[in-house]
């Protein structure tokens, strides 16, 4: 009789333990929900709802959790997801909850939209719509609806250009071929360009109310938002031509900031007072700070190619993916862009104020794997920082 109480004694201990190791490893860990399968895919621009050829609808129920790798440090998505997310402050539902950070992003082979809440660490499929190829999204700040652009045609040389809502219904196109698309809360700035120059329009959110913003002589630009009345355009950067970035106001004047230097791409701040210039010179890579208001160029302790850069939203300072060896007489930016040069990446914080940077992250000590940071975005509240590893297009979020 003893040596039975001793067995089930033994027995209730070794449940007990399994129950705490199961609660200690697994209870916290991401939930996933899917949403009610839905179908169709893209239609090509002038053919009315048409799905693009070979799409079929994706009905699916089984998709990747994300995988945390630290307390602060999560894996959002295994597989690769398009260049641009939106990092969005939702209200808190009651007075007892906190506010929740919400990163939507789209998957890069079937288009559908995800949802990934940081606090609740949950991921929820919002679009089931198939919408394979997608290069790039351009989101509203708050995450209801991308410009999305990929290519169409026998030979892939079309630009389409789509609104497309983050439930995946109801969404339209803009004009093809378009160079550049940048957004804010209420417009849409486009770019065409040709062998006469470029022109910029301006559009509501919705596609509606189309002006023309401001034409230059140049062609090959990227252009952006600078705060409310201005706009930042610069030459699509290479290492084998020396280019300059522009601001222009809103009577469509435009005034030199930066350059010409070879390899150049500028990121204003939300404000637009200031420009982030990244550049190489003597065959070193730099980065400067503009004051676009009187000119002055801060040279900054770190460097790294501002497209692996994010501004905060107050302006007060810069997140950036900086290699820790940087490029030396290569043919840099051009490699990078085209992925033959990957890197090996810490996390910057730059303070506006001083100039002076601070590590936030050292991603080679957390999931022993390499960043090659891109397509950077921080929520207004400067609390979560989210980036995709070029690597393998995977998307992660860091809790600041």
């Amino acid at each position: 009789m003893r040596r039975t109480l001793i067995i089930i004694a033994i027995v209730v201990v070794l449940i007990g333990i399994g129950v705490g190791v199961y609660f200690y490893f697994f209870a916290n860990t991401p939930k996933v929900t899917v949403a009610p399968p839905g179908g169709g895919g893209l239609p090509i621009a002038g053919q009315g709802t048409t799905p693009i050829t070979g799409e079929t609808p994706n009905t699916g129920t089984s998709i990747n959790a994300p995988v945390p790798i630290s307390v602060r440090l999560v894996k959002i998505s295994v597989g690769p997801v398009v260049p641009g997310e939106a990092v969005v402050d939702n209200k808190a539902v009651n007075a007892s909850s906190s506010p929740e950070v919400a990163v939507n992003y789209i998957e890069r082979q079937s288009g559908n939209v995800f949802s990934y809440k940081v606090g609740a660490a949950t991921l929820t499929r919002i679009s089931n719509k198939t919408v394979p190829g997608i290069q790039t999204a351009s989101w509203l700040p708050d995450g209801s609806l991308a410009f999305v652009r990929y290519l169409s045609g026998t030979d892939f040389s079309t630009i389409n250009t789509y609104a497309l809502p983050a439930n995946g219904s109801n969404g339209f196109f803009l004009p093809q071929n378009l160079a550049d698309v940048a957004v804010t809360a209420t417009r849409v700035l486009t770019l065409s360009s040709g062998v006469n120059g470029s022109i910029a329009s301006l559009r509501h959110t919705d596609g509606t109310s189309v002006s023309t913003a401001f034409t230059l002589p140049l062609s090959a630009l990227r252009v952006s938002f600078a705060g409310k009345n201005q706009y930042l355009a610069f030459a699509k950067p290479s290492m084998t031509l020396p280019g300059s970035a522009f601001l222009v106001d809103s009577t469509g004047r435009f005034f030199r900031i930066a350059g010409p230097h070879n390899g150049l791409v500028a990121l204003a701040s939300p404000s637009g007072k200031w420009v982030l210039a990244s550049f190489m010179l003597d065959d070193v890579m730099r980065m400067s700070l503009i004051n676009t208001v009187t000119n002055e160029s801060i040279s900054l302790p770190i460097a790294t190619l501002a497209d692996k850069c994010v501004w905060a939203a107050d302006d007060s300072a810069i997140y950036c993916g900086v290699p820790l060896s940087p490029p030396v007489g290569s043919n840099y930016p051009d490699d990078w862009y085209q992925g033959a040069l990957s890197f090996n990446d810490r996390i910057w914080k730059i303070q506006v104020a001083g100039r002076y940077a601070q590590l936030v992250l050292e991603f080679s000590a957390e999931p022993n794997d390499s960043l090659d940071a891109e397509a950077l975005a921080v929520n207004p509240a400067n609390t979560v920082l989210v980036f995709i590893n070029k690597n393998d297009g995977s998307l992660w979020s860091y809790k600041l």
